[in-house]
């Protein structure tokens, strides 16, 4: 049990990280979130498939595909760049009831078997990453509040009037970066929803912009955060460097698409037959 409160806007109350206990077997809220996050996710993609294209069983396998790749993929990339602990306790790199997945691993494994997959089916990979990261925000920004429950994820000491206290930060202010990062993702989730429907214009833009969005805030708030990973070489944290070469990566690729699609609408055959019309008038 944690007392949390933000005194600043008058909130205190008792926590449970245990959602359900039977026995000694337990089912943590954290758990619970995630579930919850991954259902309302899969619930949206299911319900907008046809507007983008794609078959609905071949992307389930997809997502089933994902959803391993991504678990395994968080583990694998926290337990990699805290190798030094783990060297000394091998026992413990299996043990994610423990704590231990990050969140960029997660996405890169996802990513990466939810595009083989969909290669494998024939679905057009650019649309299913355009869903999927629509998918992404709903989780992220459900899922984050896994980590308050947890009590943890947060951020340096700050006098802010929504400053959390509790005993795991040691009694003082901090920034609530689980829900810095909740908000802008939920946001996030609306704006390219609304997007995908009156403004996308090509297969894989929404999953462009996913890359800036996410990437910008992400470089940021990790500057805040207290528990980040960092690389073995320069000790820069390691989401900020992903975070702001996925922000790069984005804004050109989207500046490159652009640029293609407006010379494709000005060689329309539509305008040059105009073109040869007025030529021949002449």
């Amino acid at each position: 049990m944690n007392h949390v409160s933000f005194p600043g806007i008058g909130i205190s109350l008792d926590i449970d990280p245990v959602a359900l206990k039977i026995g000694d077997f337990s089912v943590y809220w954290y758990g619970v979130i995630i579930g919850t996050g991954f259902l309302l996710a899969l619930v949206f993609a299911l319900t907008n498939l046809k507007r983008f294209g794609i078959d609905r069983d071949s992307f389930v396998d997809c997502v089933l595909a994902g959803l391993i790749c991504g678990i395994v993929g968080a583990r694998a990339f926290y337990v990699f760049f805290r190798w030094e602990y783990y060297a000394a306790h091998t026992d413990e790199i299996l043990a994610i009831h423990n704590g231990g997945l990050a969140i960029y691993g997660g996405i890169i494994g996802a990513l990466a078997a939810g595009c083989i997959t969909a290669k494998i089916k024939k679905l057009p990979v650019p649309a299913v990453l355009d869903i999927a990261v629509m998918g992404f925000l709903i989780g992220q920004g459900l899922g984050r509040w896994g980590n308050f429950f947890n009590q943890e994820a947060f951020g340096t000491e700050t006098e802010l009037p929504w400053a959390m206290i509790s005993e795991k930060t040691g009694g003082v202010g901090v920034h609530p970066c689980f829900l810095y990062e909740s908000l802008w993702c939920l946001l996030g989730f609306v704006l390219l929803y609304l997007f995908s429907k009156k403004l996308r214009r090509y297969d894989g833009q929404i999953f462009l912009l996913y890359l800036v969005w996410y990437g910008f805030e992400r470089m940021i708030v990790e500057g805040l955060r207290t528990d980040s990973l960092y690389t073995p070489l320069f000790g820069l944290r390691v989401s900020q460097v992903i975070a702001a070469a996925t922000m790069l990566t984005g804004l050109i690729l989207l500046f490159v698409f652009r640029s293609r699609t407006v010379k494709a609408v000005d060689s329309s055959p539509e305008e040059k037959s105009a073109e040869e019309t007025e030529s021949a008038e002449e």
